[in-house]
Formats: structure tokens, sequence, C-alpha cells
């Protein structure tokens, strides 16, 4: 199944000029050929091509189906991003296809990478949500300073996976399926002390994912994949 991201396919029926490229230029689909869409917002769309050229592609839609929910809840993910983009770039997509709600990259006082670039994972979450029939886009956030994103304003569960001693649960058995959840990840040089301070001063509960010590993106997707266990 070929399926392709038409984010304003309600208000233009045209697949986006890269998308069109990809149908008509590499897959060598033409008029007449069916494919499917999806927004992004949890609608699959059965659609004909009405017309395709190399860089515009046309199409009627023939039926519009809505995608349950596959989970129950907002599920977060906020990280401090590897110094390898490799590495950030494959937890957007194995996250994606394992599922999960919204990314936010952390700027921590021991992260090795200060920039991130969204155009590059915007185009990892969308190829991923494609790859595994999934109708809806995790949301991407602008890279944010540790202090001020804790200091926002989140109904749900707020967890903080880290290394220091202390009593931590393990995230399995303290998640509440059904409800909201975050979960901040820190650099491969962990969260400073004042920063799991500052974090449980605002409501965030310590937590362990483990006995075993994880990349960061490892944990990550580790947490995610808890998260959507226990919500499954």
């Amino acid at each position: 199944m070929h399926v392709f991201y038409t984010p304003d396919i309600l208000t233009k029926a045209e697949l986006p000029e890269e998308e069109a490229a990809h149908c008509t230029r590499v897959l060598r689909l033409s008029e007449g050929d069916e494919i499917t869409l999806t927004d992004g917002n949890g609608y699959f769309y059965q659609a004909e091509i009405s017309a395709a050229s190399n860089k515009r592609c046309s199409v009627i839609i023939k039926e519009t189906t809505f995608q349950e929910p596959l989970w129950p809840c907002h599920l977060h993910i906020a990280m401090a991003p590897t110094k390898n983009m490799d590495r950030n770039e494959w937890f957007a997509e194995k996250a994606t296809e394992i599922g999960f709600s919204e990314l936010t990259f952390l700027n921590c006082r021991y992260s090795e990478r200060k920039v991130i670039k969204n155009e590059r994972i915007e185009k990892i979450l969308i190829s991923a949500m494609k790859q595994s029939l999934k109708a809806r886009l995790p949301k991407l956030n602008e890279m944010v300073d540790f202090d001020k994103f804790i200091a926002g304003n989140f109904e749900g569960q707020k967890f903080i996976a880290h290394c220091y001693d202390g009593e931590k649960p393990y995230l399995k058995d303290v998640i509440k399926p059904g409800e909201d959840a975050l979960i901040l990840i820190g650099p491969e040089g962990d969260f400073s002390e004042e920063e799991v301070s500052k974090a449980i001063e605002k409501g965030f509960t310590p937590i362990s994912l483990g006995n075993s010590r994880l990349r960061t993106e490892t944990a990550a997707l580790v947490a995610c994949h808890t998260l959507i266990l226990a919500n499954g």
C-alpha cells in the first residue's frame, strides 16, 4: 500500500510537491491509479489520481476512513538530543512506529547538542507514520531550555528519569493507564542534580527505566514503549 501525507487534502485535492514527485516519478503512478492518503489528523482517504505530471498530482477522493486512536491519552517524550544526529533520527523513527503523541527536545546543562533543525526530524516522523500505517502525526516542538519547559503547564502524570541514587520506582509500576503522561529523558551526562531537584519541585516524579545503563535515545525509546504498552 502506498500512503501519501496530504495535510491540506480537504482544501486542496492535490499532493504536496515532494509527495507528488515520489508518486509520479519514483513509483511511476499515473492517472486512474488508486492511492491512499492521510492528513496526519486521524483520517485515511482512498483516492484516484485524476491528473499527474513530474511535480503535480491531483486526486479525487473516493472514500474517507477515520482511524480510531491507538492509545487513549497524550504521550509526550521530552529528551535532550544526542550529539550524533543519527541517534535522534533513529529515536524519532522507532518511537513513531511504536506510538507516541508529542516530542520536545530539551536544552539541558550537560547537553552536547544545543541546536536541532526540525525539518529533517519532521520528514522522518512523516515517513515512519506512513510506513507504520498510522493516521496521526506526532507533534514536534522547537527545542526549549529545560527550566522554561518544566515551568509550563501539563495536565497529567509527569516523570523524570535520572541515574542518581534515591527512591525511584520503575515507570511500569507507577504509570496510570488512560492518563496523559510526560517523561523527561536527560543527555548522555544525565541531568544535573539541580535540574532533577527543580523538576521534583515542579511535580515531576523520579522514575527508573531498569537496571541497565542506557544511552539517551535508548532510554527515550524504552520510556515510549513502556507508555504504549501500559495504554495499548
